[in-house]
């Protein structure tokens, strides 16, 4: 049977479409750069189009749906065939798939003068196609343990058919529950995942560096910890302002920080592609808090605390996954250079920026600021990734030197 490795060297066509994480980890860096770019334009006054959304709902749909499902797509067709041993989606298969994403922007964003119904039906395509394609390889493997990413990911694409109904009702999809059952899903991926990469990954690197703790192996806290963060974002969906909420979010909070702690990430400080996981995952602790606090009237009020998972959790690990990828994938070292620290250390900023901006409503600076340093990192990333993604293999490349 042809393994998935032979099945990417078979390719012949171009070399981003040999893996699922090639086009849609550029992409997703390119569109997180130029969304935030429209959203600023639109902020000082600028006449862009945003399509059938009002600029509130296409800024919070562009990159909680747009660029974030993009970032699923790569991390998934190319963490599915590890997971099944199948083969993986590559070239013309994902080619299509890499269209219908890029077709669900234009429709969205576009004044096309379509109306909501058909901008919903174009910008779903994508994620059903998605999630059949996964499903029929997870069912096909037999790859039971993993069925929850996939039914994760199917709420999200009906989170995201809920926001356009949302917004072609009434016009406040981005405050409707749908748009916190997307974020919601998300962070709830991060958890589940992350709560796998970043241990494992900390521990792999301070093994090769000799003695000293490792990360605590996933037990019963692990479990305890993401069911109640699964019970906590129900409720924040459901009943975001209420009491209960509030207490559970921060319940919540303290539950994923603890699980941080204790993976060993203050000994990670030498190798950004390993602290970064540290910080990506801390915001999912820190959204709760901040979300609780606000639950229960004690914070800025806003959208300021969501944007700590928003830009954070999500921002951040999103990233953080993606040049690392990148480059393992890629048979490169899995080392991250001065230049990849400074992508982290600028979206950090970004939401540091944002959150603050939240609590000191008339500095505006700090909110075209945040948006600055979010484009430059994404920006950064495509720049400082493009041959990473686009080129073959470095040992390919090596025993096919005319690639």
């Amino acid at each position: 049977m042809t393994t998935s490795a032979e099945a990417i060297r078979a390719w012949q066509g171009p070399a981003i479409l040999s893996y699922g994480y090639r086009p849609f980890f550029l992409l997703a860096g390119i569109w997180a750069a130029l969304a935030m770019l429209l959203w600023i334009l639109m902020l000082i006054g600028a006449a862009v189009p945003s399509g059938v959304f009002g600029p509130v709902a296409w800024h919070a749909h562009a990159l909680l749906f747009g660029y974030t499902g993009a970032v699923i797509a790569g991390f998934l067709m190319t963490a599915v065939p590890n997971w099944t041993g199948r083969f993986p989606i590559v070239g013309w298969p994902l080619a299509a798939l890499v269209v219908l994403w890029l077709i669900g922007r234009v429709a969205v964003t576009a004044p096309l003068g379509l109306s909501p119904l058909l901008v919903a039906l174009i910008d779903l395509a994508f994620p059903a196609a998605l999630a059949l394609a996964i499903g029929r390889e997870i069912v096909a493997g037999r790859n039971w343990r993993n069925l929850k990413i996939l039914a994760l990911f199917a709420v999200l694409v009906l989170a995201n058919a809920r926001f356009h109904w949302a917004e072609a009702a009434g016009g406040q999809a981005a405050g409707d529950w749908g748009a916190r059952l997307g974020l919601a899903v998300v962070i709830m991926m991060i958890a589940v995942i992350g709560g796998r990469i970043v241990p494992s990954f900390t521990r792999n690197w301070l093994a090769r560096r000799g003695p000293g703790a490792l990360p605590a192996p996933m037990d019963r806290f692990d479990a305890v910890a993401m069911g109640l963060t699964l019970v906590t974002l129900f409720f924040w969906v459901v009943l975001p302002f209420d009491i209960v909420t509030g207490i559970l979010c921060l319940i919540a909070g303290l539950a994923n920080l603890a699980r941080l702690a204790r993976w060993q990430g203050q000994r990670t400080g030498a190798e950004p592609l390993v602290w970064v996981l540290h910080a990506g995952f801390a915001f999912v602790g820190l959204g709760f808090l901040a979300v609780g606090f606000d639950a229960l009237g004690l914070g800025p009020g806003g959208t300021g605390p969501q944007h700590v998972w928003l830009a954070g959790a999500i921002g951040v690990m999103t990233l953080a996954v993606m040049t690392r990828a990148s480059l393992g994938h890629a048979g490169l070292p899995l080392s991250a250079g001065r230049g990849a620290m400074l992508l982290y250390l600028a979206v950090i900023g970004a939401v540091l920026a944002r959150f603050v901006s939240g609590l000191m409503p008339g500095a505006v600076w700090l909110t075209h600021l945040a948006g600055t340093l979010w484009i430059a990192g994404f920006v950064g990333f495509a720049l400082l990734y493009w041959s990473i993604l686009t080129r073959p293999r470095a040992d390919q490349r090596r025993a096919n030197p005319a690639s």
